[in-house]
């Protein structure tokens, strides 16, 4: 079996050696034979789609047509459409008669990717198509044939789906006939460094440059990285040093740029994190509402002296400019109450860290900009303020190009 992983793995491009992985090959050389209904589940990006190519291509029905469909990307007035087929004038634009994919694999292979992303309507002509292998064009009343093998695929529990009506229970079963899990690459730490490598070589070859290092401490910092885009993360954030980085040596300090540290602040509740995870996602998670809490009441006060400054063009009544000024008295004395708040915060340490609000507030910016190399707009998407709120951020806290 081994010696079958390993060719598997050599046809495919697959690399890594982690036994989570080598699993998931296995049960896919084993069910392969077979015209068994396969279910693949794993996170976005861990390549689930290769599975499914391994299956059909060690299969008896290699030599058939396979077809890969992403039901999240087909909208859900054209979905039966594109699956089954339709007849001429079966709707408004169906200017003649047209086979879905289930005709026109017969004998071969579909791949159904996001499967939870399929309409309930869909699902109960596929359940049809599972069970007796027949179906009809939309538009038509006559029952067709077909002998198609079904691999499908999914990024969400669709155990819940099932709990909250989103998807069919029989359906789930049918589907669930075969289950391969691909693991995520935090679970496969010992591949980490190896799909760098082979991403940069990759890389190098097409473009005609010299291939990028990692330092054994850059190692290190990489395996601690969660990747929740998976190999596809891993290979931009390879590609982007590739492009970016003159020194083709990479230490620790140059990998660090690459590697988020911001954006993934709600894990809290993950068990998986050890308690330094926790301290640091509770520090983020609290710098960020104490920034919000101001800005909000920055906006506010801009609102209430914008109405003032209008006033004798909105000819308010008297009673309402007092109860407008009662209002502005109430948010000054609130900013300033706030205000002392802050101060409070930056006198206090949490987990012997100084929490100084201006400080932190500073660091997050720059971390978000060099993140976007610079680009104020996605920095500001990824910080959760405007592209003018940070452009005078910037501006308050003199922070030059990074």
């Amino acid at each position: 079996m081994l010696e079958k992983i390993k060719t598997i793995k050599q046809k495919f491009g697959i690399v890594g050696n982690s036994t989570p992985l080598n699993h998931a090959i296995e049960v896919a050389i084993q069910v392969a034979p077979t015209d068994m209904t396969v279910l693949i589940s794993g996170e976005s990006g861990t390549g689930k789609e290769s599975f499914s190519k391994i299956i059909h291509s060690i299969s008896k029905r290699k030599h058939g047509q396979f077809i890969a469909v992403n039901c999240g990307a087909i909208p859900e007035g054209t979905i039966d459409s594109e699956l089954f087929g339709h007849e001429k004038g079966s709707f408004t634009g169906a200017n003649e008669s047209r086979k879905g994919y289930f005709e026109v694999t017969n004998k071969g292979t579909i791949f159904l990717d996001e499967i939870g992303e399929m309409p309930l309507s869909t699902q109960s002509r596929l359940l049809r198509i599972l069970e007796n292998g027949e179906f009809m064009k939309v538009g038509s009343s006559k029952v067709q044939k077909t002998d198609v093998r079904i691999i499908a695929a999914t990024n969400v529990n669709l155990e819940d789906a099932v709990r909250n009506k989103k998807f069919r229970e029989d359906l789930f079963y049918r589907l669930n006939t075969v289950p391969i899990i691909v693991p995520p690459l935090r679970e496969r730490e010992e591949d980490i460094s190896l799909l760098f490598r082979k991403f940069a070589s990759d890389f190098s070859d097409k473009n005609n440059i010299n291939p990028i290092r990692l330092s054994e401490e850059a190692k290190k910092e990489l395996m601690k990285y969660r990747f929740p885009g998976n190999i596809r993360e891993l290979k931009n954030i390879t590609e982007q040093m590739s492009v970016l980085e003159i020194e083709r040596n990479i230490d620790l300090e140059t990998v660090k740029k690459y590697i988020p540290n911001t954006n993934n602040l709600p894990a809290l509740s993950n068990s998986n994190l050890d308690s330094d995870d926790e301290n640091y996602n509770e520090r983020d998670i609290l710098y960020k509402i104490l920034f919000d809490l101001k800005n909000d009441i920055t906006e506010m006060k801009k609102i209430i002296d914008n109405i003032l400054n209008t006033n004798e063009n909105v000819h308010l009544e008297s009673k309402d400019t007092e109860l407008i000024e009662e209002n502005k008295i109430l948010i000054n004395e609130s900013d300033n109450h706030n205000n002392e708040n802050y101060q409070e915060v930056t006198e206090v340490e949490f987990d012997g860290e100084s929490l100084s609000i201006e400080k932190k507030e500073k660091e997050l910016i720059i971390k978000a900009l060099r993140k976007n190399r610079n680009k104020r707009k996605y920095a500001a998407k990824d910080l959760g303020i405007s592209e003018r709120t940070l452009y005078r951020k910037i501006k308050y806290y003199n922070i030059e190009s990074i």
